[in-house]
């Protein structure tokens, strides 16, 4: 069964990564998965980590490993803006297990800096996350 569907962009500092039109998004906020479909009532939400899910059809699912950022639902019209967005077949799962293990070794060796421990924390979420879109996990 067709449902509606409803434009969409993914945006990075680097430029633009996905517009298009999509029956349903499927990411996570700081308080836990989403999943976005036409007509949603407007929601501003902080992005985690994840894999992102464009369902363009129930066929054809664009994905993407998502970093942090934020969501905008307004107008029947979605907006994320990420740190970083990459196609799983683009990621390196030896450079990502390179870059988890210094992000948890930075965060081992942060002692009472609690600045350098949030970034290590951030970064080590960031990496397990991607490492699991790129091990298709």
């Amino acid at each position: 069964m067709p449902h509606t569907k409803f434009p969409v962009e993914v945006l990075t500092p680097d430029g633009e990564v996905f517009k298009d039109e999509v029956e349903q998004i499927s990411t996570r906020t700081t308080v836990g998965e989403i999943g976005v479909l036409a007509n949603m009532s407007p929601v501003l939400a902080m992005l985690e980590p994840t894999e992102l899910r464009l369902y363009k059809s129930d066929d054809e699912i664009v994905r993407y490993a998502q970093s942090e950022g934020y969501m905008q639902v307004a107008n029947n019209h979605v907006l994320l803006l990420l740190e970083e967005a990459h196609k799983p077949e683009d990621l390196d799962v030896s450079q990502l297990r390179d870059r988890l293990s210094q992000a948890e070794s930075e965060f081992d060796s942060a002692g009472d800096d609690t600045e350098k421990r949030r970034k290590a924390q951030r970064d080590r979420n960031r990496w397990e996350a991607f490492l699991k879109v790129a091990e298709g996990t």
